[in-house]
């Protein structure tokens, strides 16, 4: 039997995240995110409206949820926001942890991020580039408080 690569763990939470993502009921943007200590799963998450509010995809199919003053959604969780949530709800730790997300945090979320000790952030795109403006405003926030922060590139795996 030919050996395989064992894929690397970033690559196996990214692509959590990435099918996650796809659980989310908002139709301008989904995005998942997975929180890890070491190689285990602490919490999950994706954006949405606090569980058993709405499905904006139900109630809202052809506009989405109404947006607030800065043109985002005002009903809905961050992915980042709802995998932190669950996992303190629970009791969990969370320092020293790593989290994945498929759009990089924004600066409230960074903000979080930082308040809660976690020490690396792995994402996917751009939420820059997602929402037109110049800068990756959390990113940059993270990195300056000293959070270890990447552009995640899948390594390609041998078949």
């Amino acid at each position: 039997m030919a050996s395989q690569e064992r894929p690397a763990f970033d690559d196996i939470f990214m692509e959590l995240a990435q099918n996650l993502a796809r659980r989310s009921h908002c139709i301008k943007a989904q995005v998942g995110a997975v929180l890890t200590k070491d190689t285990r799963i602490i919490s999950i998450g994706y954006n949405g409206p606090p569980s058993g509010t709405h499905n904006c995809d139900e109630e809202f199919p052809e506009t989405g949820c109404p947006r607030d003053s800065k043109g985002s959604c005002s009903l809905a969780l961050h992915a980042e926001q709802n995998a932190i949530l669950y996992a303190v709800k629970n009791g969990a730790n969370l320092e020293g942890t790593t989290l994945y997300v498929t759009l990089s945090p924004c600066i409230a979320c960074a903000r979080v991020i930082y308040t809660m000790k976690i020490k690396r952030v792995i994402f996917l795109d751009s939420y820059a580039a997602y929402k037109g403006i110049g800068i990756d405003e959390g990113v940059e926030f993270l990195r300056k408080f000293g959070v270890q922060v990447e552009r995640h590139h899948s390594a390609v795996i041998a078949q």
